[in-house]
């Protein structure tokens, strides 16, 4: 597709693309930034666009895909961003003392409960936990990288199980 093409296209189309964004952002500018950045990275990916495919319908889609993307941020950046009232049970009380002896208590059970896991699920979750990539635990162990992500999975899962089960009480 060529420039101009690419810039008769979007014109077109942008009274419905702008009516879109509106509907998603329900804000004037959000919709204008919104549509600002469709159109770039509409631009920057023509040459991914099919001239028998109808390009209203991939221009929605990449705005719809990135409204997703932006809402998905702002709502992680919503949490670390809240006040820190919100967090008040997570700091530590001048009355309270630390306590080691729960801490290293707990820290050999999750060390026992990985020992306990099979082979198969054990060396990529201590492979990970050491700090190696999943394409280098995919290498060292000659597994695809699917296996690796999924077996990490399933002791992760497990560990979590069997912690939760056996939780400790302490006062």
């Amino acid at each position: 597709m060529t420039n101009s093409k690419f810039s008769n296209y979007f014109s077109k189309h942008k009274p419905a693309l702008n009516n879109f964004a509106r509907k998603l952002t329900k804000n004037d500018v959000e919709a204008q930034d919104l549509l600002q950045e469709t159109a770039i990275k509409a631009y920057r990916g023509m040459h991914n666009f099919r001239e028998d495919s109808s390009f209203k319908s991939w221009a929605f889609t990449i705005m719809k895909n990135t409204f997703i993307t932006h809402y998905n941020k702002r709502r992680k950046r919503a949490v670390v961003n809240a006040p820190i009232e919100d967090f008040t049970f997570a700091l530590q009380s001048a009355y309270t003392t630390r306590n080691d002896a729960v801490s290293s208590i707990r820290v050999n059970e999750i060390k026992e409960n990985i020992e306990d896991l099979s082979l198969k699920s054990k060396m990529p979750l201590i492979m990970h936990i050491k700090g190696f990539k999943y394409n280098e635990i995919s290498q060292k162990l000659n597994i695809p990288i699917g296996t690796v992500k999924s077996r990490i999975n399933f002791a992760r899962k497990k560990l979590k199980e069997v912690l939760q089960a056996g939780e400790l009480k302490v006062a």
